[in-house]
C-alpha cells in the first residue's frame, strides 16, 4: 500500500523546501518575509510557511489546499492557519498584502472557468495595492517533453524505502498537458499511479486573464535570477497587483 499520506511525505522529501540550494525558494521567502499578511494558494505541505515561521515571521500566515492529507503534514504547525479548499474558494475580503502560487501550482487551474474564478478569488483577498506572486513553466521550452520513464527520479522516503518516481505523458491537447506519475518499489512494483493534467499558457494569455480579473502586472521574469522571458526560459515568474 501507499497511502495520500505517504504521497505527501514523499512530497516533501522530492521537493524540500530549502533556499540556500533552491533560489526560487529565496525567491518567494523574500516576498514571504516582507509582508505582514500572506496567503499561500496551494500551499501543500505548508513548507514554504513553516520556513517563514522558522525565520521569524510574526505576522499573518495562512495556507489554502483541497489534498487533506498535504494539510495533515502542514498542520504540524499550530502557529499558521490551514484551510482546505481550491483557489476559488478563498473566501477571504481584502485580508492579505501577499497572495502567493508556487510550485507551478497555478498549472492546476486548466479551464478558462477555473483560472478566472480562481484569478477573481485571489484578487479579493488582497488589499488595495497588494501582490500576487507565482510562477508557471514557459510552454516555449517544451517541458513536458522531458517527463518520461527515462528520467526515473531514485528516491528513499521517510520510511527507508527505495522508490523509482516517473511520468509519462498520455496526451498534449493545444494547452494542457495529461501525464501520470508512477510510484514504484526497488523492484519495479507499481504502488501507486497518479493523473494530472496542466495548462501552459504564455506571456499573451497570462496577460489577458490577469487583466481581465483586475490584476496589472508589475514584472515577469524567466528565471529566479530576474532575468527576461525568453523562448529558452523554462519558467514564467509573474509579480502582479491588485488594481
Amino acid at each position: 500500500m501507499f497511502t495520500d499520506a505517504d504521497a505527501a511525505a514523499l512530497y516533501d522529501v522530492l521537493n524540500p523546501w530549502d533556499p540556500v540550494r533552491h533560489p526560487g525558494d529565496a525567491f518567494y521567502d523574500g516576498f514571504v518575509m516582507a509582508a505582514d499578511a500572506v496567503l499561500d494558494v496551494g500551499c501543500g505541505t505548508g513548507s514554504m510557511l513553516h520556513q517563514a515561521r522558522e525565520l521569524g515571521h510574526r505576522g499573518r500566515l495562512v495556507g489554502l489546499d483541497p489534498d487533506l492529507a498535504a494539510l495533515e503534514r502542514a498542520r504540524r504547525r499550530t502557529d499558521i492557519e490551514w484551510v482546505a479548499g481550491v483557489a476559488a474558494d478563498a473566501a477571504w475580503d481584502r485580508e492579505f498584502d501577499l497572495a502567493v502560487m508556487a510550485g507551478n501550482a497555478f498549472q492546476c487551474l486548466v479551464t478558462d472557468e477555473e483560472l478566472s474564478e480562481s484569478l477573481a478569488a485571489i484578487r479579493r483577498t488582497l488589499r488595495d495595492g497588494g501582490r500576487f506572486v507565482f510562477e508557471t513553466r514557459n510552454p516555449r521550452a517544451r517541458a513536458w517533453e522531458e517527463w518520461n520513464p527515462s528520467n526515473a527520479t531514485d528516491v528513499v522516503d521517510a520510511h527507508g524505502r527505495r522508490l523509482r518516481v516517473s511520468h509519462h505523458v498520455e496526451s498534449v491537447v493545444r494547452d494542457v498537458v495529461t501525464f501520470t506519475e508512477t510510484t514504484a518499489d526497488q523492484d519495479g512494483a507499481v504502488l501507486r499511479v497518479d493523473r494530472a493534467s496542466l495548462r501552459f499558457l504564455d506571456v499573451p494569455e497570462l496577460g489577458t486573464f490577469l487583466g481581465e480579473a483586475g490584476f496589472e502586472i508589475e514584472a515577469q521574469y524567466g528565471d529566479w535570477h530576474r532575468g527576461p522571458v525568453t523562448d529558452a526560459a523554462r519558467a514564467i515568474v509573474t509579480i502582479a497587483r491588485r488594481a
